[in-house]
């Protein structure tokens, strides 16, 4: 009985008073349980126990007729926002060519938010692939006398930085190129050099094999290698039996014990990583027991209680002791200080002004796509005046409209951030390659969760930011408006289709400006001189192995036959040999202090400065860099002692300011040696146009030599075959000996240029689109007001107005709106200016020319875009327009 009860509850409950069947089943019980011969008080009490508490029970019943009306309710309106879908559908069906509009321009928008917040997400947010990469530091030594970010530090410095960190671990690192034999043709790579337990304290597991154990990097222990995951592949095709083979490097026998997973090339794209004990420079006893031989960074992982911040204030203290219990290692370099960067930051810094700025641009061009739509939607919902008072005539309310409408407006926008998800795949890899000339992070660059999360976002802001701005114009009247199905606006939504077209104008100005600034800023880098004449040159790059080429006249007699054989080739104008050409790299590697005999300096702070190239005889023949005073150099200019110099035109005139500097002479050992200086230079710009032009100073390779050559040659013609010429010359000499790096120099002067002409072409793309938009707007707008205003043309023309008054008229009312727009655009346009100023060289943030520029690229298009609407305004038959009003 009391199932029965149960199930009466659960089917009919809810429907009777829940008392009076309790009532009744008690009733019930009572009676049999009498009948079973039990007393009537004692029968009642355990009918009455037996089902509970009435109270209880009534409650219980409440509660689930709560729930059924809340269910239904969420039932009902779950078919109400189906049933507006459905209806959104239909009727966006029904206007394929404002829905296609619609869809295209937020197609757009929104994709390149999400193309752009990829790259931001990719690089800036997402996480290292590393374990506790919150808590790693990257350690550096720089200075600012020299211009250097990081002059390392000797493996002795490592051991005191260590013993001063006790609780972090600090582990070494530098990288080097070798040869590498076996296995095929022999391969130049770039190699890591690490302590033991670097990869441990990253949390980076092999996806091969294993890494370094506990003492591979102590003297006398057998040389292994890691091969990193793209060399594997790229190189060795993917041999999964690789481990447990050897390679051939710097004449000992390296066997290879393991290969890393994909990671970010960091802090070097190294092709292969060995323990500090196999390179022969790092355990050479010499660089064990100097302080000068700064040749490593050091990477930290910090304990979780220690913030960077701490770290460089504990180093700073170490560095401090450093600095006066050994000052003659100092010297030089006196305001040398240590600095602790996470390694976050130091991967991504360099790309941060960029991406943000291009996020904040695509920000700008997603909202002038949402004016634009909400034109269109304004524009729609006039001619949907009847439907909706006749839905206002069958009982529907503001709020019921509004929802439906926006329903429209949200489905239109999830469906166009579908589409933007396409475009921004598309573009995927053309980002990631603008952003590989920011960060090592570029691989990172994927279409994720959180990109397709941002997606859905944005569409949905925009969904309603174009569906609730038209709606908002006649807030106040808008229901009797629809009531009447009236076929003009009112002076709300005419006001509202104003502040549209300004809010554009002033939103794509913005934009406009930031593109114009980067171009201008390219095209200030295009036109500098470089100082050099990049055309019909060929360079590689030969690093000797230093096992075969052990001094410097070893060096020098490789050099003497290359020069030789390459001089006498059919086509060859010119050659040379140098340690470095102009755009070979972005900073100075070759930075020494020096002194001028007969002029101490007070100390090593102001003592002289200049990157010196060590160049053969050709050099400046062969790069076209003239020589203003003096002589070059010579086939004779092989005195080691009496060494010859020439000196870049920026270095006479900051050290000889009112003399000629041919016959001064130069110490780079506090004179022990002195060169003379025979010779000056043209001025280049080393290290690319956006760096100023660097003091230089050139010395003989004839009489010094190097182990890192760079050959060059100049052709005749830019078909001629000169990159096959240096490798079958090389390997004619040296048939072991790998050629790299092969390029044109005037590849190598594009490829310093890539980052501002990317950036510069990816502005330009927002700045035309934007652009597109908002002439778009202007001219709806217009038409839309030369249609309204029919009537009142028709009578000024039958007044006897010419037609020219009526264009003029039509086209100053297109104009006043640029105007205030481009006024208002002027303004963001400053605000957003100090965001640029990292991107631009050699143009200010408020270059008039470039404000000036934009404002009439607006008033030019404004022009054209009511040029169409005015002419249709001159074109009005007065009779006509009586007759239609």
């Amino acid at each position: 009985m009391k199932r029965r009860f149960h199930l009466s509850i659960g089917e009919r409950g809810v429907r009777r008073d829940v008392a009076s069947e309790l009532a009744f089943y008690i009733d019930m019980r009572t009676r049999e349980l009498i009948a079973a011969g039990l007393p009537p008080d004692r029968a009642r009490a355990e009918a009455t126990a037996a089902f509970g508490n009435v109270g209880a029970i009534e409650a219980a019943c409440r509660d689930e007729r709560r729930r059924d009306v809340r269910r239904r309710a969420w039932r009902e309106r779950i078919a109400s926002v189906g049933g507006d879908v459905r209806y959104a559908v239909r009727t966006l069906a029904h206007a394929p060519g404002y829905t296609a509009a619609a869809l295209f321009t937020l197609a757009l928008g929104i994709g390149a938010n999400s193309a752009i917040f990829s790259m931001v997400n990719g690089v800036l947010l997402r996480r290292l692939p590393y374990a506790n990469a919150e808590h790693l530091i990257v350690l550096q030594q720089p200075v600012a006398s020299l211009g250097i970010g990081d002059i390392g530090f000797s493996p002795l410095e490592v051991a005191d930085f260590r013993a001063g960190m006790p609780r972090a671990s600090i582990d070494e690192y530098h990288s080097m190129s070798f040869d590498l034999l076996g296995h095929g043709e022999p391969r130049h790579v770039q190699t890591g050099v690490v302590s033991a337990d670097f990869f441990r304290e990253l949390g980076v597991r092999p996806l091969l094999g294993r890494t370094f154990a506990d003492g591979e990097d102590k003297d006398g222990a057998a040389p292994v290698l890691v091969l990193s995951y793209q060399f594997w592949v790229d190189q060795l095709g993917a041999d999964s039996s690789i481990i447990g083979q050897s390679f051939t490097m710097n004449d000992r026998q390296h066997v290879v014990i393991g290969v890393l997973p994909p990671l970010p090339p960091y802090p070097d794209r190294n092709d292969v990583w060995m323990p500090i004990s196999s390179c022969p420079f790092r355990s050479s006893p010499q660089v064990k027991s100097t302080r000068t031989a700064r040749m490593v960074s050091m990477v930290a992982r910090l304990p979780d209680d220690m913030t960077p911040a701490d770290a460089q204030r504990r180093l700073s203290l170490v560095e401090a002791r450093l600095h006066a219990a050994y000052p003659d290692a100092y010297k030089g370099v006196t305001d040398a200080t240590i600095s602790a960067t996470p390694v976050h930051a130091q991967m991504t810094d360099s790309a941060r002004p960029a991406f943000l700025v291009l996020l904040g641009i695509a920000g700008l061009v997603l909202l002038v796509a949402c004016i634009n739509v909400a034109h269109l939607t304004l524009a729609r919902q006039l001619r949907r005046q009847r439907e909706l008072a006749i839905r206002i005539a069958l009982g529907a309310g503001r709020r019921r409209l509004l929802r439906q409408l926006v329903t429209e407006s949200l489905l239109l926008s999830i469906a166009g951030g579908a589409l933007g998800l396409v475009v921004a795949r598309v573009a995927m890899g053309a980002l990631s390659q603008f952003a590989s000339q920011f960060t090592v992070r570029a691989d990172a660059i994927v279409l994720d969760w959180r990109v397709t999360l941002f997606a859905l976002g944005i569409a949905i802001v925009a969904g309603l930011v174009f569906g609730v701005l038209p709606l908002a114009a006649d807030r106040h009247d808008v229901v009797s408006r629809l009531r009447d199905g009236a076929s003009t606006a009112g002076t709300g939504r005419v006001r509202l289709r104003g502040a549209l077209v300004v809010g554009e104008v002033a939103l794509a100005f913005v934009v406009l400006v930031g593109a114009g600034l980067a171009i201008r800023s390219f095209a200030r880098l295009m036109s500098t001189a470089p100082g050099y004449d990049p055309q019909n040159v060929v360079t590689a790059r030969v690093v000797l192995n230093f096992t075969k080429y052990k001094t410097r006249h070893d060096m020098r007699a490789l050099g003497d036959q290359l020069l030789q054989r390459l001089q006498g080739a059919p086509g060859v104008v010119a050659a040379a040999v140098a340690n470095e050409f102009p755009a070979s790299s972005s900073q100075p590697r070759n930075l020494s202090l020096f002194s001028i005999r007969g002029r101490p300096a007070p100390d090593s702070l102001h003592q002289p400065k200049a990157e010196v190239n060590i160049v053969s005889a050709g050099y400046f023949r062969t790069v076209g860099v003239p020589i203003v005073a003096g002589r070059a150099f010579t086939a004779a200019d092989r005195d080691t002692v009496n060494v010859a110099l020439i000196v870049s035109a920026s270095a006479a005139r900051r050290y000889f300011p009112n003399e000629s500097p041919i016959g001064k002479q130069l110490s780079f050992n506090n004179g022990k040696s002195w060169y003379t200086v025979v010779g000056e230079s043209g001025d280049v710009r080393q290290f690319g146009p956006a760096v100023d032009v660097p003091e230089q100073v050139y010395a003989p390779f004839a009489s010094t030599g190097t182990n890192d050559v760079r050959v060059l040659i100049r052709e005749s013609n830019p078909r001629a075959l000169g990159a096959r010429l240096i490798d079958q010359i090389v390997h004619s000499i040296d048939p072991q000996q790998p050629v790299i790096d092969v390029e044109t120099l005037a590849d190598a002067r594009r490829d310093v240029l890539a980052s501002p002409r990317e950036t510069a072409l990816l502005l330009s793309g927002f700045a035309a689109l934007a652009l597109a938009i908002a002439a778009a707007g202007l001219g709806g707008v217009m038409a839309y007001s030369v249609g309204q205003r029919t009537s009142e043309f028709g009578i000024r023309m039958a007044l006897g107005a010419e037609r020219a008054s009526i264009l003029r008229l039509v086209l100053a009312q297109g104009l006043w709106l640029v105007v205030v727009g481009v006024a208002i655009g002027i303004g963001g346009s400053i605000a957003f200016g100090a965001g640029m100023s990292k991107l631009l060289t050699g143009v200010p943030r408020t270059d008039p020319l470039t404000y000036a520029g934009v404002a009439a690229v607006f008033l030019v298009v404004a022009m054209l875009a009511c040029l169409v609407p005015a002419r249709r305004a001159t074109a009005i038959d007065p009779a006509g327009a009586f007759r239609a009003s």
